[in-house]
């Protein structure tokens, strides 16, 4: 490790006399350092000239792969001495695929655990991800899984599934023909581009397979940067698949695939050992209020929905149980989101007279229960259509103290 810091001293400083002060060594003993290194490795690593040392093309070799050895020791000693001083406060490791619901999670997250040390994790391999699980590098990961292809989830790990099945979508360009249309034909798109990361786990079969059923062939190219596939998409070079929560980038527009032939499914998996039940319990459900949030003002997901005639609680895997409570849900966000079906024929259209109405509160505090008398299978559903006479707003029992 010492030689390796010599090498990125050198070439962070640009010359060997700033590297020796750096160091807190003499010039003399640094360059002698530096020849023995040079002598063990068989080559020169930096060039010498007026303006000081650069690197050279094996230098900057041995320096590419320097620097994250130098990182990844320095967080390796860092959480040696952590743990062997016996920190006190407790830590959260949260690992997940790209997803726009990982950010309002988080946010979920420090609000209900503010002394709690919480990290973040990001990897495109959902199969790199469950390994981080069952290796305890991480406490829990939000992972999905393309359709057809399963996940290998190791033995250490267990999964609570989110979102049983995900459609994905696809951004285009705005000058794209079918930009116009509320819900694009994989016909309309056979003779673009499409993209796709090689990195994430099964994503290359799985449009490859919704090609082959769909008795098409197009050109289909690997690009790893986002950046540089979203300026194609731009442009008018590439599609490229998406997810339903995102939001189309400057020149572009995200619409659904009729039919929905590509989707996945989105898992949270943990390691039983790491996570009580309650404390699970809390974290989906966090991560769920964080998922319906966003489709709560993603307009194309919406649109998506009730086009379908379809709702996040078909989407969703079932709410957890919550506590007793005489609130009725919060309607303004389950009427927006249209959440729930029509009433059976024989619930009262009236509201019950010990009832008594109370200002909606944004989110509700349980949105998941279900309205007073009305029987609902499973653990406080989300679904019931309100009657008009109720209107949207959250009532409670009055007190009869």
């Amino acid at each position: 490790m010492r030689h390796l810091r010599v090498l990125c001293a050198i070439a962070d400083t640009g010359s060997v006399r700033k590297a020796a002060l750096r160091l807190g060594m003499t010039q003399p003993s640094l360059t002698t350092q530096l020849h023995r290194i040079e002598r063990s490795i068989g080559g020169r690593l930096f060039t010498r000239e007026r303006t000081g040392s650069r690197p050279t093309a094996l230098g900057h070799s041995v320096l590419s792969r320097a620097r994250p050895i130098i990182t990844e020791m320095a967080a390796l000693v860092s959480a040696a001495r952590q743990e062997a001083a016996g920190a006190e406060k407790r830590r959260l490791r949260i690992g997940s695929v790209g997803s726009r619901a990982v950010a309002a999670w988080l946010r979920r997250v420090h609000d209900r655990l503010p002394e709690t040390d919480t990290t973040i994790h990001i990897d495109i391999s959902a199969n790199a991800l469950l390994r981080m699980v069952a290796d305890d590098q991480l406490d829990v990961a939000l992972v999905h899984e393309s359709e057809g292809f399963p996940l290998r989830v190791p033995q250490e790990a267990e999964q609570r599934v989110l979102v049983a099945r995900e459609p994905q979508f696809v951004a285009l360009s705005v000058g794209h023909p079918a930009a116009a249309l509320p819900e694009v034909r994989l016909a309309d798109l056979a003779h673009d581009t499409w993209m796709v990361d090689p990195s994430a786990d099964h994503e290359y079969a799985a449009m490859r397979r919704m090609f082959t059923e769909a008795g098409l062939n197009p050109r289909v190219v690997q690009v790893r940067d986002n950046v540089t596939a979203a300026e194609l998409v731009a442009s008018g070079e590439a599609v490229r698949p998406c997810q339903p929560t995102s939001l189309a980038g400057p020149g572009t527009v995200v619409r659904p695939v009729q039919g929905d032939p590509l989707a996945v499914r989105l898992l949270l998996a943990w390691r039983s050992s790491a996570l009580s039940a309650p404390a699970l319990d809390a974290l989906y459900g966090d991560l769920r209020a964080a998922y319906i949030g966003l489709a709560r003002v993603n307009p194309t997901y919406l649109a998506w929905l009730r086009r379908h005639r379809s709702t996040l609680q078909h989407l969703l895997g079932p709410p957890l149980p919550l506590p007793s409570t005489d609130l009725v849900p919060d309607l303004d966000l389950m009427a927006d989101l249209d959440l729930v079906p029509d009433l059976p024929r024989d619930v009262p259209r009236e509201l019950p007279p010990d009832l008594a109405p109370e200002p909606s509160r944004p989110g509700g505090p349980y949105p998941g229960v279900p309205y007073p008398g009305i029987p609902c299978p499973g653990p406080a559903p989300l679904g019931l259509r309100v009657p008009e006479s109720v209107g949207t707003r959250s009532y409670r029992r009055p007190s009869r103290a």
